[in-house]
């Protein structure tokens, strides 16, 4: 069993990962899926307050309220699958929990760019306006690093710099999950 936990700013790779993981046919657990649902249940664009439902997720839950609504997703996933990757930790928290659940099979993953390289992505992708713009990138950057995730990412296992070519970064990918392309 190898439960490998992603941790990185907007645009650093952690969804090209994950879309490698489910090319290899590995489950991923998306901690924000968990929060669009929260969105969603409170009647919530989740495009526009998927910061603020996170955030009042943990004042409502405690700190590892996501990590705990996560768990029992991986464990399903894990009933399946020898290896699942978990998308989108930001708090040291949420780390402690998945360590405590999971032990020495709980590996964490800093995926990172530089700010100029990730914003370019996001430009690219289009996701939406607030990504075009590097102020509001920065400003979701303060609100991530907010929850903690410059702790995480210091605090990783394996750290991947994402900076060369998308083929490099996908084989770094590969190699972590043990898997062929």
């Amino acid at each position: 069993m190898k439960v490998l936990g992603t941790v990185g700013l907007p645009g650093s790779g952690k969804s090209e990962a994950a879309a490698v993981a489910r090319e290899a046919g590995i489950p991923v657990v998306t901690m924000g899926d968990v929060i669009r649902e929260a969105c969603r249940d409170r009647g919530l664009d989740p495009a526009e307050h998927h910061g603020d439902v996170a955030r009042a997720l943990r004042e409502e839950e405690g700190e590892t309220a996501i990590a705990e609504q996560s768990l029992p997703l991986i464990r399903a996933a894990l009933d399946e699958s020898k290896t699942v990757l978990v998308d989108g930790l930001r708090a040291p928290a949420e780390v402690e929990r998945f360590e405590d659940a999971f032990g020495d099979a709980f590996v964490l993953v800093s995926i990172e760019a530089p700010f100029e390289t990730r914003a370019d992505r996001l430009a690219d992708r289009g996701r939406d306006d607030s990504d075009r713009d590097r102020e509001a990138l920065r400003v979701r950057e303060d609100r991530e690093l907010g929850f903690g995730m410059g702790e995480v990412m210091a605090a990783a296992d394996v750290t991947i710099q994402n900076t060369g070519s998308l083929d490099a970064f996908r084989d770094r990918i590969r190699t972590l999950l043990e898997v062929d392309p």
